[in-house]
């Protein structure tokens, strides 16, 4: 039995979305029933130390010594995480054609599996390393499996999760790292494939993500406190055009003043329900 507040929230998602033209952009609230950790808290505070910058991540070798050990220990939970209610529900609303785009702030690829399609990665995927050397991709798992050869001193330690495949580990671990190489020039400046503090999002990319906007009937927005601005200025356009904005996001957000509707609840519980409502 539903809850009045709860079914007045699916009566307003159901009559906004129902004619199929909704854009859906999802952030780090999605994927934490999954087991990854998030950025911020529920006043869009970012907890804990401050991630590693993309200039600090350039300037030296030290400072990609210290982010590949630390994600060399997170990179298997981020492998092993699958898709949860939240993301299947999105990806069964986009096959019945009632979503027409997703945009995801994460770096997991946990709508992919969960068999989204087309999904705009606006900050990329940890799933992929990018030579900034030569620039070739090449598939995280096989520079995983070159790090956990060159660094056996690493086997067994226990980090602490951070978000984006992080870990808390102690310096004295990172000394003695093996940086990860190029297998196509041999270069040591491998980056995974994300954007990182500091790094703007690839022009096609925001491009893309604009275009979806401008094109959609209104937004929605999963699990993002909206405090970057690669995902804010999207939710301006929604606004700026007089179209429907709407979240479902446990906490503050930073377009709390342009939303028509916010939805403090579980996206893993409410998604599903929508699901149901829509396709009834």
């Amino acid at each position: 039995m539903l809850d009045n507040p709860t079914r007045e929230h699916l009566d307003t998602l159901h009559q906004a979305m129902a004619d199929g033209d909704f854009l859906v952009l999802t952030g780090a609230g999605i994927s934490t029933p999954s087991g990854i950790p998030d950025y911020r808290d529920s006043e869009g505070v970012r907890r804990g130390r401050q991630p590693m910058m993309y200039q600090e991540f350039l300037a030296a070798p030290e400072s990609r010594r210290r982010y590949w050990a630390r994600a060399m220990l997170g990179w298997p939970r981020v492998r092993q995480a699958r898709p949860n209610a939240a993301h299947q529900a999105l990806a069964e609303l986009q096959r019945r054609g009632l979503i027409n785009a997703l945009i995801t702030q994460n770096v997991d690829t946990l709508h992919d599996q969960a068999g989204s399609r087309d999904v705009i990665e606006l900050h990329g995927s940890l799933h992929r390393v990018l030579c900034l050397d030569c620039g070739q991709r090449c598939a995280r798992d096989d520079i995983q499996q070159r790090m956990v050869e060159q660094n056996p001193y690493l086997a067994g330690v226990d980090a602490v999760q951070a978000p984006d495949g992080d870990t808390l580990l102690d310096p004295a671990f990172e000394a003695r790292f093996q940086t990860p190489q190029c297998p196509y020039c041999d270069g040591k400046r491998m980056k995974p494939d994300v954007v990182f503090f500091g790094e703007n999002v690839a022009q096609p990319t925001a491009a893309r993500a604009m275009a979806a906007a401008e094109n959609a009937g209104g937004l929605l927005v999963v699990g993002s406190s909206l405090m970057a601005y690669s995902a804010f200025r999207l939710c301006r356009v929604i606004a700026d055009r007089g179209k429907p904005l709407l979240a479902i996001n446990l906490g503050k957000t930073r377009a709390d003043d342009l939303l028509n509707l916010k939805i403090e609840a579980s996206c893993e519980q409410l998604l599903p329900l929508l699901v149901q409502r829509l396709t009834t």
